[in-house]
């Protein structure tokens, strides 16, 4: 008797178990998700904001287009799914990236986090967080030179994280079909430059940089460079212009440029950044022949920041113009509807 109360208290029990199983695969299937959450973290404020804005109206773009067309089609599901869209301003700051990109995981349950072009200082500490919880982190981060430095200087390089990027000087490896051919690196695009002017300058060129990793990357790979091809970089063994974030007063940059009587100035550095020293060069009338903003006057918002006629005359290498051919985007966006949008 006690033996056959044993087996039916088991028997109940495994039926207790089978029905709790198949209520939590029901349930689980009933939960099949609906959308797929994806996060943005970046700058929409602060120094580097114009990458920032730049990146969330593309990646806006981009999911509207998306969303359009029924979604991402998610093989296990065997239906699309729209994604969900959530993004964080983390100010331009290292520190609150890190921390908003936690938030982004653990509050808002994002399965990717993807971004724009973003200085890469500010994408190393959510490709950090996104490796601790193996996020897939997506993302634009320039140069390839600063981003390998930070991505190399970890421990464990980092496993979770594809960067599209560009390089200031690093050569295609031989089977690239890029290999040995020009205009595939930045150096390509500002020697092009360089040597258009040559003959009509002499030559002395103010290289200034904003030390912080991709300014310093440009800094220490593009002086050297043209000082071999002949172009006087001044003071460039002693990194006389690679210069600290928190300087507000260029002033005594400005007089040894203006007295040596440099007729060239290449900056490699963020947008109101720059408009301070232009503006204090303007004062000293310091008056280049030839101004190169690299980085700096690559979006309108910051250009309009310096204020007047500052930005007239200033030089960027382009990253995107909607003239383009023949670069279908998703869906019927073309370039030129991209700039219309």
């Amino acid at each position: 008797m006690k033996r056959s109360c044993s087996v039916s208290v088991i028997v109940v029990l495994m039926g207790f178990l089978v029905l709790g199983l198949l209520s939590s695969l029901t349930s689980r299937a009933l939960a099949a998700p609906e959308e797929i959450p994806v996060g943005v973290c970046t700058g929409v404020t602060g120094p580097f904001a114009g990458f920032g804005v730049g990146g969330v109206f593309g990646i806006q773009a981009a999911v509207e287009d998306i969303n359009k067309q029924g979604g991402v089609f998610v093989k296990d599901l065997k239906k699309k799914l729209p994604i969900k869209l959530t993004i964080l301003d983390n100010e331009s700051d290292e520190t609150k990236a890190s921390s908003l990109a936690q938030n982004l995981i653990l509050r808002d349950k994002v399965k990717f986090i993807v971004n724009g072009i973003d200085p890469p200082h500010l994408r190393a500490p959510i490709a950090t967080v996104c490796e601790q919880y193996k996020v897939i982190h997506i993302t634009g981060c320039g140069p390839y030179e600063a981003w390998m430095g930070l991505r190399n200087s970890v421990p464990k390089p980092w496993q979770y994280t594809w960067t599209a990027s560009f390089a200031i000087a690093t050569p295609a490896k031989p089977g690239d079909f890029r290999a040995g051919k020009l205009g595939y690196t930045m150096m390509d695009s500002w020697m092009g430059a360089l040597d258009d002017l040559a003959a009509k300058t002499n030559k002395r060129v103010a290289a200034l940089a904003s030390d912080e990793p991709d300014g310093r990357g440009w800094y220490l790979a593009f002086s050297p460079v043209i000082a071999k091809k002949g172009w006087d970089v001044y003071r460039v063994k002693d990194e006389f212009g690679l210069v600290p974030m928190e300087t507000t007063d260029f002033s005594s940059l400005i007089k040894e440029w203006k007295d040596y009587d440099c007729q060239v100035l290449w900056a490699n550095c963020p947008g109101p950044w720059f408009g301070a020293m232009w503006r204090q060069a303007q004062r000293m009338g310091f008056k280049p022949k030839m101004v190169y903003a690299t980085r700096a006057a690559v979006f309108i918002t910051d250009v309009k920041g310096w204020g007047g006629d500052l930005a007239n005359g200033v030089c960027n290498e382009m990253f995107w113009n909607q003239s383009i051919k023949n670069s279908p985007g998703i869906g019927d966006t073309t370039p030129m509807s991209l700039h219309e949008r």
